[in-house]
């Protein structure tokens, strides 16, 4: 139990990198196929400024970027939360009360899965801690020792 544990203090920030990075990619995604049409066949193009698809489009992207690279990485992600959580309550819930029952599984799931990501951060790998360092240069004293 005791090796488990200390695997798992090594192995969690990396595991919530893997998780940022691909929720992030797959939520730019949707944000590309709103805004550019890209890929083909992948959704609707949204008018551009048209509320509300186009806007989220806009936060899809840049906040799917974002969390990608781990920068602003718990800002980004409550943004997506609530967005999702808005998508949610305007798009699926008045079809029906549950889920599965509206369609509004995936807007369901993005909204908690951002909002994990506001509680633990970006893990392991993630610009955000490349600012927090500061990106300070070593001397050459501390480079040779």
């Amino acid at each position: 139990m005791a090796k488990m544990m200390a695997l798992s203090k090594v192995n969690g920030p990396m595991g919530v990198f893997v998780f940022r990075v691909v929720l992030g990619f797959l939520f730019a995604s949707h944000g590309t196929v709103k805004l550019f049409g890209w890929p083909p066949d992948g959704g609707t193009l949204a008018a551009t400024g048209a509320w509300p698809s186009w806007w989220a489009g806009l936060i899809e992207l840049v906040a799917g970027l974002l969390v990608m690279a781990g920068l602003f990485t718990r800002a980004a992600a409550f943004l997506a939360s609530g967005t999702m959580a808005v998508a949610y309550f305007w798009r699926h819930q008045p079809d029906a009360l549950l889920p599965i029952q509206n369609g509004g599984e995936s807007a369901a799931l993005y909204c908690f899965a951002f909002l994990l990501l506001v509680f633990t951060g970006g893990g392991a790998w993630a610009a955000d801690d490349l600012r927090r360092r500061g990106m300070t240069h070593p001397t050459p004293r501390e480079a040779t020792t």
